[in-house]
């Protein structure tokens, strides 16, 4: 692996933090809405991730470094799931969303639980950004000592 592989590998999980910053976002702004039935209730969404993978051969023809010439490349949102949470059934006879028996719905957000996400995530994207500019400075110092 290269420095311009590492560029690439960083740049994906940027992207796919980015995804999970994104969703954790739609979540928060979601968390105070109702509905007139169960199904329609908001669930909380989170992204799963997984790995990218390229097949490729080391030098004298020798599998890559997971084996069959298989590496990881990156990471990629491969998909969004919803919470299984059940949601909160609330007496509003009031309400105009309210179904023939007087509930609404609210959604399944916890926001405590959200923002413990949103810094795992916010972490997550620091610390790539923090191995980008690792490799950039490795790369700098690199041009650095053919130029002496």
């Amino acid at each position: 692996m290269g420095i311009i592989d590492a560029f690439k590998i960083t740049g994906t999980a940027l992207s796919a933090q980015s995804i999970h910053m994104d969703v954790i976002a739609r979540n928060m702004a979601s968390a105070q809405l109702v509905s007139g039935s169960e199904q329609g209730a908001y669930r909380a969404r989170r992204p799963e991730f997984a790995a990218i993978l390229d097949n490729r051969f080391a030098s004298l023809g020798s599998p890559g470094a997971l084996g069959g010439g298989r590496e990881t490349t990156g990471v990629r949102v491969k998909r969004f799931t919803e919470s299984s949470a059940p949601v909160e059934k609330k007496h509003m006879p009031a309400s105009p969303m309210a179904d023939a028996q007087g509930y609404v719905y609210l959604s399944n957000v916890n926001v405590v639980e959200e923002m413990a996400y949103m810094m795992q995530a916010s972490r997550a994207y620091q610390s790539n950004l923090e191995v980008m500019n690792t490799a950039k400075q490795l790369m700098l110092r690199t041009l650095s000592i053919g130029s002496s």
